[in-house]
């Protein structure tokens, strides 16, 4: 029974918008818990200095290849067009698969000519990524990413199977891919660094790319994908794809520029900086991925078909009920990380190597970051709104005016405030993005619902003052009572002052009948009911 029920969560599309981001969100908190206690083994066995510093900068360059090769065709283009090509034609699951076998042909090409000159070429690269390393640093730097070129090439074949995953709305699978790449990265930091110094971390991210593809394939021949060689580059749907995905590629390659400048700019600054800023920004991320990310992925096949037979009511209403959702959760996690930020921050990196000093550094920067909570779980939305009317302009342009507030900002702040300045110029950059895309939609669809968002918003900020009150009570009364000296003093403060300021929202909230609260509930409800639905109650072309 165990085994079947099992089965279905792994074959069973959601249809429910709510259930899928719970999904996706169940799934991407324990793949960032994972990635949590990963940064913590990083952390004591490194600290927050050189080592560390080398191991965030070898990463730069094969992400900035897997983002704009991947992420922007399949966000942008793939999944509207395969969904689009499923819905509109008669033979449509045939036409759907052979683009399919077509785009992961060309990406697979694609990659493997660009991470095999990125391998090549890499030592010529690294003194640009971190000019202000020492020279024995950019070599380090350049040998590990070296070994992560292999990690695009992987992940970019994973992504286009997800990308298939996520049109047929099985977002269980398809969350359980990075909850594996982090198992490989934390069995490289423990088995492989041991035995191979720091190039085990770099072979850590192969074995999870090799992981986070390896999970996904099983469920995909379930579906019906046989996957084949299909060189077709005159098909319509992969030509379609093309056009779509060369805007959002360079709105992804000014946000890569953008981070690529940061971590520039970081290299000038105090050793370790590096290391500070994606650690704290790994933390952030914990919410914007679960939360913001994990609504985005859900909503994005629901608003492609939407867009598709010109549905803008729909279109709207689910656009409003998922902004409202993803605020929900937001404003309890922002309270969370603004009043507890020390504590979290020593909880999870404080020991070993990782000093006092690296503390108040990270939490610093932590609690700037953190202002800019909602704009960041808001951007994936929005950009994925426009990408449903295959609209990638002007997601390009507002992210552009983002990425240069950020860049500016960065320069002018770090003199004065260091790292803590580049966290400032990000939060700025991003809420000025949002604002942006937000009177973009609004000029596209008309009205999107600002009432209803800001009636919720209105009740989720009285329940968030209440929460604040309460767990500040909570964590001063707990400071006082323990002290905050020991390991166990930090995590019993921040865990029961946390505790009961959730406590506290979800009451004021209840007492307040909300709808968001209603629909979290019922999902999971719904999920459990679900599971023990046959395949017969499925609808044609939704499930297997």
């Amino acid at each position: 029974m165990i085994s079947i029920s099992f089965k279905r969560w792994l074959t069973h599309p959601t249809k429910s918008i709510t259930g899928a981001a719970t999904i996706i969100a169940a799934t991407s908190f324990f793949s960032r818990l994972l990635g949590v206690f990963r940064d913590r083994i990083l952390a004591s066995q490194f600290g927050a200095g050189e080592d560390l510093d080398v191991y965030y900068a070898a990463f730069r360059v094969p992400d900035l290849i897997y983002n704009l090769l991947i992420v922007g065709a399949l966000s942008a283009g793939f999944i509207p067009v395969f969904v689009a090509t499923r819905r509109r034609l008669i033979n449509g699951d045939k036409e759907a698969w052979h683009l399919a076998n077509a785009f992961l042909t060309v990406t697979f090409t694609g990659l493997a000519v660009v991470c095999a000159l990125g391998a090549i070429f890499v030592y010529q690269l690294a003194p640009f990524i971190t000019p202000g390393f020492s020279p024995e640093k950019i070599f380090a730097v350049a040998s590990l990413s070296r070994i992560m070129f292999l990690s695009p090439l992987l992940l970019g074949i994973s992504a286009v199977v997800g990308g298939v995953l996520q049109s047929y709305r099985n977002f269980f699978v398809f969350g359980l891919a990075p909850i594996f790449y982090n198992i490989g990265i934390i069995l490289g930091a423990i088995v492989l660094v041991p035995v191979m110094g720091l190039s085990g971390l770099a072979w850590g991210v192969v074995l999870g790319a090799t992981l986070h593809l390896a999970v996904q394939l099983p469920t995909i021949t379930k579906l019906g994908w046989s996957i084949r060689w299909a060189w077709d580059l005159k098909n319509r749907g992969l030509r379609m794809i093309g056009q779509l995905m060369i805007p959002r590629t360079l709105a992804l390659g000014v946000t890569q520029l953008n981070l690529l400048i940061l971590t520039i700019i970081a290299s000038y600054l105090a050793s370790g900086s590096v290391a500070v800023f994606n650690l704290a920004t790994n933390l952030y991320m914990l919410p914007v991925a679960t939360i913001g990310i994990s609504y985005a992925l859900a909503v994005f096949p629901t608003l492609s078909e939407q867009a598709a037979v010109d549905n803008q009511k729909g279109f709207r209403d689910s656009f409003q009920e998922t902004v409202r959702q993803v605020f929900f959760f937001i404003i309890p996690a922002t309270v969370l990380f603004l009043l507890l930020r020390a504590q979290i921050v020593r909880a999870i990196l404080g020991s070993g190597a990782f000093d006092w000093t690296d503390t108040v550094m990270t939490f610093e920067t932590l609690r700037w970051l953190s202002y800019s909570l909602f704009a960041q779980a808001l951007l994936p939305l929005l950009a994925r709104a426009f990408y449903a009317y295959q609209n990638t302009i002007t997601p390009l342009l507002t992210g552009v005016l983002g990425d240069i507030i950020t860049i500016v900002g960065g320069i002018s702040l770090m003199g004065p405030y260091g790292v803590v300045g580049l966290a400032i110029a990000f939060s700025i950059g991003s809420i000025a993005q949002v604002i942006a895309l937000w009177l973009a939609l609004r000029w596209r669809l008309g009205n999107l619902g600002e009432s209803k968002i800001m009636a919720a918003l209105g009740s989720f900020t009285v329940a968030g003052l209440v929460m604040a009150f309460v767990a500040q009570g909570v964590k001063t009364g707990l400071g006082q009572l323990f002290g905050t000296t020991t390991f166990l003093d930090i995590i019993l403060q921040g865990g029961l002052a946390g505790l009961a300021g959730v406590i506290s929202y979800l009451a004021v909230l209840s007492l307040w009948q909300s709808e968001e609260l209603a629909g979290f509930l019922l999902a999971w409800h719904w999920r459990a009911a679900a599971v023990e639905v046959g395949r017969e109650g499925l609808d044609e072309g939704e499930g297997i």
